[in-house]
């Protein structure tokens, strides 16, 4: 009958056995059978449980006992084993007295050819054979893999006894052999008799104790035990590379393996995690589990929650940053955020294109459901403050001016012309206010959301879209509330009057910027009142040009992404002209309206969010050599200064070419036009202001916060499908580009004017600013926003 011991448990296996018919033994633990209790036993045996596993095809497992002579064997083997180590015990007469501690921690000197074990870093202890010195302490050694290394003194944690000259080729083979003879049930027996009689023992007496012999093998073996063992006994003392061990009281070795069971059982788990890994990562991409499935289990869901926050740099403790870096090293991945992205995308959690920034930054993409409850509430239930004095305004024909695929309609107007000639517009711009007042649930919301978040893959609005679509936002052939600012021109486009009402009104046409153009350059009689317009904008764009404005009108780009969680979404991209005629058209009354409300706020003493932008240092001649359009603009763009706000009185917009301006036609998307609602309203209503100057102020910086978050967010989301789109274009595609400045040398900032995209490439000597180019796309890549243009060169 052979006898193999393997970890706890020994295994016995008789020839005479069928092929793989094993028995498997437990051996009841120190703390089973009473060691506290009887310590001056010197020849008792471990207790076996002793039981035979069949696994029957049901795949249930049923129990039956060893034969009395296979028990009998079991006793017989651990009786040889305890009196072996109670023998050499005696034997060694060993002792934990000082006077002889210096003797068992004699140092051994470090000679060529001697076989040694190194620290090689915090995670790989090696075996190496010593070579030559290596400086003055450093040393040069073969190591197990073949690799020449040179070693420190201090990271040498064993030198194995009895060996000179060993071959480095033979270092594999010993390995092995010790291996082969690792026994952790003998380090318990030495562990009882060791605390029984408080001695202490270096590598080799415990070798002679446990083995009979201390001869290099043996030494070694023990040594290995020791070194690694994190329950029965601890370190004493160590002079250089010698240990002195003793064992540890009983009590504690109790402890120490209920934390090594807990431990194992933690690893246990986790590598069950890994496996899920794994396995989802392996799966098809459609029959990956759904985001949902990794949030039921408690712990999967703090492991999954912490790679999301590595995956942003957003970890909230060093907990989370630790969990993550275990999961992606049990991963084979590098530890860095990247890794954390692809890992969660390979398993299905994030979408091939997820936005990151949107997680980053914490954008509220979802009300509550009291919010939501709330919303609903005001829209069955909300009576009109404003109804008496509301003005009438449905005989007009009101136009409602957008892009195609607008969620919510804030504006619209109309125009007809005075029979002295001058030009009357009327702006209307949708009331929230009818629905919301301040301070309720639903304007604490918005408050906190600042501004409604547009991205190419979804809207984040600033209020709920049942409540902003059904109940604010203005629909064509429907009677909606509204505020009318209307305006009389001069013939120079200046403001000869103006009124501010509540109103009602119901609008004729929703046209997109496109439609609009087409209908002005078609010029139809029957839609006089749009030409009105018309005119009227050029008016005003004349008048503020004479008043110091500055034309910085640009390319924008717009992007509708469909199904942005699929892998391969669809893209389309928009590139509108600010200098389009329905763009110019809406943009010139929108500021009309800001210019009206800037005058009457300041008449009434209103405290509203008066805006400006000083421009004193910009001498626009300066720029006269430059191209018109986007490189111009591009230049006079960059040396502006920033907005700057007053809320008790309005301050010059220089750029506007405006005494005053206030922000007031966007109140469903932006809250500070919401505020300024809230303020000339009350005002209207004769009530008293909700907000003084200095509220206002305070507001201001909380919204312009979450502002300058959504802009940024805009911008690189914006990037990011740009770059994507790109990325799609047949290979070898060319693309228009205008050269806006030089950077370094030849390397120039250029505009892709079908794109809208500014970007920069190396161009040939003889190009000049203003110049046009075509490129190529030779590198894209949005997740690293990498993209990499060559101007393609023209054969002579």
């Amino acid at each position: 009958m052979a006898v193999r011991a393997v970890n706890n448990c020994s295994i016995f296996r008789s020839a005479a056995a069928p092929p793989f018919a094993a028995f498997g033994c437990r051996m009841h633990q120190f703390r089973a059978i009473g060691y506290r209790r009887h310590a001056n036993s010197v020849t008792r045996l471990s207790s076996f449980s002793a039981e035979r596993h069949v696994i029957r095809h049901d795949g249930l497992r049923s129990y039956s006992v060893h034969s009395l002579v296979e028990t009998v064997m079991e006793e017989i083997a651990a009786l040889h084993k305890r009196r072996r180590v109670v023998l050499a015990t005696n034997k060694l007469g060993l002792t934990s007295s000082r006077e002889l501690l210096e003797d068992k921690l004699e140092k051994r000197a470090l000679q060529k050819g001697l076989l040694l074990e190194f620290k090689k870093d915090s995670e790989r202890i090696l075996l190496a054979v010593a070579q030559k010195p290596d400086g003055r302490k450093n040393w040069m050694v073969s190591d197990q893999n073949g690799f020449q290394t040179s070693i420190k003194p201090q990271q040498i944690t064993y030198i194995v006894p009895g060996l000179e000259d060993f071959d480095p080729t033979e270092i594999s083979d010993f390995i092995q052999k010790a291996q082969n003879n690792l026994d952790p049930t003998l380090l318990e027996l030495a562990w009882v008799e060791l605390l029984e009689k408080k001695k202490s023992v270096t590598a080799e007496e415990l070798a002679e104790m446990i083995f009979g012999s201390s001869e290099p093998l043996e030494s070694y073996c023990a040594h290995f035990l020791l070194s690694r063992d994190e329950i029965y006994f601890t370190v004493l003392e160590s002079k250089g590379h010698v240990s002195l061990y003793g064992p540890r009281p009983t009590l504690q070795v109790e402890e120490l393996h209920r934390r090594k069971l807990a431990k194992e059982a933690v690893d246990r788990e986790f590598q069950e995690f890994v496996q899920l890994l794994k396995s989802s990562k392996a799966m098809p991409k459609h029959e990956k589990p759904p985001k949902s499935s990794w949030k039921v289990e408690e712990k999967i869901w703090y492991r999954i929650e912490s790679l999301e926050a590595y995956a942003i740099d957003a970890c909230e403790n060093d907990d989370q940053k630790k969990t993550a870096g275990q999961i992606l090293k049990a991963m084979g991945l590098t530890k860095t955020s990247s890794s954390a992205i692809n890992l969660l995308i390979d398993i299905g959690y994030f979408p091939v294109h997820v936005n990151l920034d949107l997680l980053k930054f914490n954008i509220r993409t979802d009300f509550s459901d009291e919010i939501i409850s709330a919303a609903e509430t005001r829209l069955l239930d909300s009576p009109d403050p404003d109804e008496i004095e509301r003005v009438d305004l449905t005989h007009l024909k009101v136009y409602a001016i957008d892009v195609d695929e607008a969620d919510e309609l804030d504006d619209a107007l109309s125009a007809t012309r005075l029979q002295d000639g001058r030009i009357k517009v009327w702006i209307h711009v949708a009331d929230p206010t009818s629905l919301v007042q301040p301070g309720s649930i639903i304007d604490k919301e918005a408050l906190k959301r600042g501004t409604s978040v547009f991205l190419p893959t979804a809207t984040y609005p600033m209020f709920p879209e049942k409540l902003a679509m059904e109940g604010m936002s203005l629909k064509q052939g429907k009677l909606c509330n509204a505020v009318t600012v209307s305006v009389v021109l001069h013939p120079d486009g200046s403001i000869a009057e103006y009124t501010v009402n509540n109103s009602v009104i119901k609008p004729t046409y929703m046209l997109t910027y496109e439609s609009a153009s087409d209908l002005l350059y078609l010029n139809l009689e029957e839609e006089a009142e749009l030409k009105i317009l018309d005119e009227a904008a050029t008016l005003r764009f004349r008048w503020r040009r004479e008043q110091g404005a500055i034309e910085t009108s640009m390319i924008d780009t717009r992007i509708k992404v469909t199904n942005p969680d699929d892998p391969d979404p669809s893209i389309k991209l928009y590139v509108e002209n600010q200098g389009d005629p329905a763009m110019r058209l809406v943009s010139e009354m929108m500021i009309l309206c800001g210019e009206a409300i800037a005058t009457y706020g300041s008449y009434n003493n209103i405290p509203l969010p008066y805006r400006g932008q000083p421009q004193s240092n910009i001498d626009v001649s300066e720029f006269a050599h430059l191209p018109e359009g986007p490189v111009r603009s591009s230049a006079i763009v960059k040396i502006m200064r920033a907005a700057e706000m007053d809320f008790k009185k309005p301050i010059r917009h220089g750029v506007l070419g405006l005494p005053g301006y206030v922000q007031f036609t966007s109140p469903i998307r932006r809250y500070m036009d919401l505020v300024s609602h809230y303020q000339v309203k009350a005002f209207l209503r004769g009530d008293s202001l909700p907000f003084s100057a200095g509220q206002l102020e305070g507001m201001a910086a909380i919204v312009n916060m979450h502002t300058r978050v959504a802009k940024r967010l805009f911008s690189s989301s914006l990037r990011y499908w740009i770059i994507e789109y790109l990325r799609r274009q047949p290979e070898g595609k060319q693309f228009r580009a205008l050269i806006l400045k030089f950077i370094k040398d030849r390397v120039a900032a250029l505009l892709l004017t079908e794109i809208g995209l500014q970007t920069s490439a190396w161009v040939s000597v003889g190009l000049h600013i203003g110049d046009e180019v075509q490129v190529q796309v030779e590198e894209a890549h949005p997740r690293d926003d990498v993209l990499s243009l060559k101007v393609v060169v023209e054969d002579l």
